[in-house]
């Protein structure tokens, strides 16, 4: 893993760092590469019941570096698109559908597809006065990062309209106003605070929360006969689990569950 992306461990949480801090953790190839790899290896561990998302430095992320692009569009202009199917949605994919909670610690700027990986974790915990902006018709491209969708869910479809034909940037007290999601905390607290939940969401039911995860993310798109039945579904594998027999117990004994994610 290139030293672009930090992984840590502490306990059941995993932290995920963006680590270019003197280019802004702007999305250079080998922190895009470091970052697919290092989501599918806390997504497959067992013993990483929760993930932080954050950014070294004072910075989440301005998004790509378009150095690098500009290099992409001198070498071979039909291929410099590439990073889409082979960095960013595998990124987005994993956070959204990664089977524990993700918590996005947005810890200043977050620009682009910095700002569709934000809204692709499950919470988020943002800079007081960080700016944000989708960026991308500035460049003279679209979205990507999932932007289209979630920023849709989070602000409705006419503030996302604005939002991404204009670009123009906003900042996070704005975003919160508008329906974004998350506690907003002094810039030098975003972590810690971000950790307190992760924390929170590791000594939770793992197995719940995965199905909990899936439910919402396909909530939208299916009929009410059809979410009745997925609910039904996740309910009956669910109330096979030891968590859920340990709940129960410790519900009738008045005692405080110790969930172990299985």
């Amino acid at each position: 893993m290139s030293d672009e992306v930090l992984l840590d461990r502490d306990g059941a949480t995993a932290i995920v760092t963006l680590h270019r801090p003197d280019a802004g953790n702007a999305f250079s190839t080998a922190l895009k590469s470091a970052l697919v790899e290092a989501l599918r290896e806390v997504g497959s561990d067992d013993a990483v019941r929760a993930v932080v998302l954050t950014g070294a430095g004072s910075v989440f992320t301005v998004g790509q570096d378009l150095r690098e692009a500009v290099q992409a569009l001198q070498a071979n202009p039909a291929r410099a698109g590439d990073t889409v199917l082979a960095h960013y949605n595998p990124i987005t994919l994993a956070l959204a559908s990664m089977p524990k909670p993700v918590v996005a610690a947005v810890n200043g700027t977050c620009v682009g597809a910095g700002l569709g990986f934000a809204l692709a974790c499950d919470l988020q915990v943002w800079a007081s006065g960080a700016t944000l902006a989708t960026a991308f018709t500035g460049v003279g491209l679209t979205c990507d990062s999932g932007v289209s969708a979630s920023l849709v869910r989070a602000v409705g479809q006419a503030r996302a309209s604005r939002l991404v034909l204009l670009g123009e940037s906003f900042t996070v007290e704005q975003a919160v106003g508008w329906g974004f999601a998350g506690e907003v905390v002094p810039a030098d607290q975003v972590l810690a605070t971000a950790r307190t939940l992760a924390d929170r969401l590791a000594a939770g039911p793992t197995r719940a929360l995965a199905a909990s995860k899936r439910l919402l993310a396909a909530g939208s798109s299916r009929s009410l006969a059809e979410t009745l039945q997925a609910e039904a579904v996740e309910q009956s594998a669910l109330g096979l689990s030891r968590d859920h027999a340990v709940a129960v117990e410790a519900f009738l004994n008045r005692t405080a569950p110790v969930f172990t994610g299985s």
